[in-house]
């Protein structure tokens, strides 16, 4: 799979794909990320990417232009599978929209900023937009990041238990079970005797059982 990113403030983006096993996942080749600086694209002398929104407002407001030639000059390299702008009104980020977008092989990521970008990119620019929540971030560097680890962790070959990520929250459904490690006891409290049993038929049904009453207790809209 290969990531491009297109941001007007790329140090933001460094430390994610650093460390751990976003930076695992590159260095095996399973991924390749590209983080792609605005402002170089811009034709203004001063390189901004940014101005004034028309009809007034507070805010200003990412140009088309730097935006258009950009994603031109990626998509003369190869195609893409989807260009996704992160947008607080966008769809929300899902783990069934995690799992789709892990099967594509070319993605652009398109970070937004200020009072965000230009309408037409929206409306000639991109394939998808995506959301990670009901609020606003001071740009979409997070919000891609997130995109990215989500994906990027589904790969095959990037977590070192090719199941764990088959067992995550939202896979099925529904919430994980709770997880304990050693010690078995501590301050006196105990891992339910039925993980310590080796019975595994028990094992699994117990977190059965446990999965389905969290999801009902913390997010019933999963289980509705």
């Amino acid at each position: 799979m290969r990531l491009d990113i297109i941001t007007c403030l790329p140090r933001l983006l460094e430390s994610p794909f650093s460390d751990s096993i976003l930076k695992r996942a590159q260095d095996k080749g399973l991924v390749t990320v590209k983080i792609h600086d605005l402002r170089p694209y811009s034709t203004n002398k001063h390189r901004t990417t940014d101005d004034y929104a028309f009809g007034g407002g507070a805010g200003m407001v990412m140009m088309i232009e730097p935006i258009d030639r950009c994603i031109s000059a990626l998509k003369a390299e190869r195609t893409y599978d989807d260009i996704i702008y992160m947008s607080p009104d966008g769809e929300l980020l899902s783990q069934s929209i995690a799992n789709q977008l892990s099967l594509k092989q070319n993605l652009i990521l398109l970070c937004g900023h200020y009072k965000g970008v230009d309408e037409r990119v929206r409306q000639h620019l991109i394939t998808r937009e995506i959301s990670i929540g009901d609020y606003v971030l001071s740009g979409g560097e997070l919000a891609a990041a997130v995109v990215a680890d989500s994906v990027i962790r589904l790969l095959p070959g990037v977590l070192n238990d090719e199941t764990s990520a088959l067992s995550d929250s939202f896979q099925d459904g529904m919430i994980a079970p709770p997880v304990y490690t050693r010690p078995a006891e501590y301050n006196g409290w105990k891992v339910p005797d039925v993980l310590l049993s080796g019975h595994q038929a028990k094992i699994e049904d117990w977190k059965q059982e446990q999965s389905l009453k969290r999801t009902k207790e913390r997010r019933p809209g999963l289980t509705s």
